[in-house]
């Protein structure tokens, strides 16, 4: 005989049996003591949530034979005809794929004659919401008014999709995700029953990993057991078999992310895609693992909503106070934008690797929580008392620095003016010298082509930018000041800069650098910060 999953074998058959569903099933079953069945039903719901199996509970304890406290006996020829599929009172239709006028049609059709076994003819229609729309107005006369032996009943798990005038008509019911403690008692059960041992830390990641889906959990322990057939299932083992991340490895992460080594997070990362870690399913937990700290962070009793143990819970009370709020919260909102983003991404890997390097370094975010995030670093340092390093590329005054090689003066003493040869170096490093302005000037500078007069070779930078605010901006004193002491702080040189419209580029025969001689002046990538250098067993940068 072939083998039965474990969602089939272990179907509900009996509304005693449906778990995580009480509100539903008294309800239901107090209509059917009482004689007051609807006509038309409406059960909504997540995924393997019990719609469809309530649905076929239902059909049966309407037509049932010997009725046991509103359940169905499953013994009667009745029942035994609809759990085998054979009785033509009770009609399964999937609307996925029969979802035009046609086959609606034929149900209007049917429903005239008469059940030939049993009181009602119950119609199951899986997945209603993918009807067209001529297909709904073809149900809705029947479902106002059907014959009085007719029942239909709808399931969805997209409710929003269907039609008001079919809404107004039905009772709706709404099947609530499955708790785990719910879900994690019926596998326990279920275990027992195919004589499998396995842990409870095991089972209740299991039903965790289900999300509130009962059937998915089947599932999931169905895949567990085959792949370790015979042997204890320990928590280790579904670790491996499922392809999630333990607590202990978003441990180690966020504290690496804490503490700024994006060397390490991004190795920490590419050790679990090495070994099999789906990169979705990475980003979801690492999403849910800050989530948890969140709650943490503001709350004191919440072990019932974590579902951790004693150990990971004071893990993550630790860990809550090594970062406030605000950090915890940019972390949150970085991952969940990158969820969206890597969906249909073809380099999945290489969106999260730049994201926990930006999650490490606050430096490289130009908007606003990036820049609250290196301000709250560098109170953090200052209260330490850590010396912090200059990064933004200017001189210190009253010292001379060396940087690519070129001789920086110290206060008082006035900086060469550029010749004609050094525009090729600054053209070479122009992403350098936009990446060390601050904001709003670099957004500026990142449409602008640097170029010089190709006629006199004069030494002034010319800077051309699509329209005349661009221009205005970039010439304002203030601003020109501010890049030309960058230039300065590059080159050691003196630069005079202006912006030019396009119009003014051509009238004054600006010509942009040749490629050939950009090549052969030094160019190099902005840097985020002033790096020493990286171990030897780093293997990343």
């Amino acid at each position: 005989m072939s083998y039965t999953a474990l969602y089939r074998k272990f179907r509900p058959t009996t509304f005693e049996e449906v778990k995580g569903q009480d509100h539903i099933v008294t309800t239901v079953k107090n209509q059917l003591r009482a004689g007051r069945i609807g006509h038309a039903y409406l059960f909504c719901g997540t995924r393997g949530t019990g719609k469809t199996t309530v649905a076929k509970i239902l059909a049966r304890a309407v037509n049932c034979e010997n009725p046991k406290d509103g359940s169905p006996c499953n013994e009667c020829p009745t029942c035994r005809a609809i759990l085998s599929g054979t009785s033509t009172n009770v009609i399964e239709i999937d609307a996925a794929s029969n979802n035009g006028v046609d086959n609606i049609r034929e149900i209007r059709e049917e429903v005239q004659y008469r059940p030939t076994q049993g009181r009602y003819k119950v119609y199951i229609i899986d997945e209603v919401h993918m009807l067209s729309q001529g297909a709904f107005n073809a149900l809705l006369k029947t479902l106002e008014e059907p014959p009085e032996y007719v029942i239909f009943i709808l399931a969805t798990t997209e409710v929003n999709k269907i039609p008001v005038t079919i809404l107004s008509r039905c009772q709706r019911y709404n099947f609530h995700r499955i708790t785990i403690d719910t879900i994690a008692a019926r596998l326990s059960e279920l275990l027992e029953r195919e004589q499998v041992t396995a842990e409870e830390k095991a089972v209740r990641y299991v039903a965790k990993a289900a999300d509130g889906s009962m059937r998915d959990a089947l599932s999931l322990l169905d895949q567990c057991i085959a792949f370790y057939l015979g042997q204890e299932l320990t928590y280790d083992k579904v670790l491996e078999v499922l392809g999630t991340v333990d607590t202990e490895v978003f441990s180690t992460l966020v504290r690496r992310v804490i503490g700024g080594d994006a060397a390490s997070a991004v190795r920490i990362f590419n050790e679990m895609v090495r070994g099999g870690k789906e990169v979705g399913q990475f980003v979801s937990d690492f999403t849910w693992y800050l989530r948890n700290l969140l709650l943490v962070q503001n709350s004191e009793d919440l072990e019932d909503v974590l579902d951790v143990s004693t150990e990971n819970l004071a893990q993550l009370r630790e860990e809550s106070r090594m970062l406030d709020g605000n950090t915890l919260m940019r972390y949150i909102r970085i991952l969940s934008d990158l969820s969206g983003q890597i969906r249909y991404a073809a380099q999945k890997q290489i969106l999260v690797e730049m994201a926990l390097i930006r999650l490490c370094r606050p430096q490289m975010d130009a908007d606003l929580s990036g820049v609250l995030a290196r301000v709250r670093e560098l109170e953090r340092k200052l209260e330490e008392g850590i010396v912090v390093r200059q990064t933004d590329g200017m001189p210190e005054q009253g010292q001379t620095r060396q940087m690519d090689g070129a001789a920086k003066p110290g206060a008082g003493t006035p900086p060469p003016k550029a010749a004609p040869e050094d525009l090729k170096r600054i053209r070479g490093q122009w992403r350098k010298i936009v990446g060390m302005t601050g904001q709003p000037l670099s957004t500026y500078l990142s449409a602008a082509v640097p170029k010089y007069d190709g006629t006199s070779g004069g030494s002034k930078l010319f800077l051309e930018v699509a329209d005349r605010l661009s221009r205005e901006q970039i010439n304002e004193p203030g601003r020109l000041a501010e890049l030309r002491q960058v230039i300065e702080s590059l080159t050691g040189k003196d630069a005079e800069v202006e912006a030019v419209a396009p119009a003014e580029a051509g009238n004054r025969h600006l010509a942009d650098i040749p490629v050939e001689e950009l090549l052969g002046a030094e160019i190099t990538d902005f840097p985020f910060e002033e790096y020493e250098g990286p171990d030897e067993d780093d293997g990343i940068w």
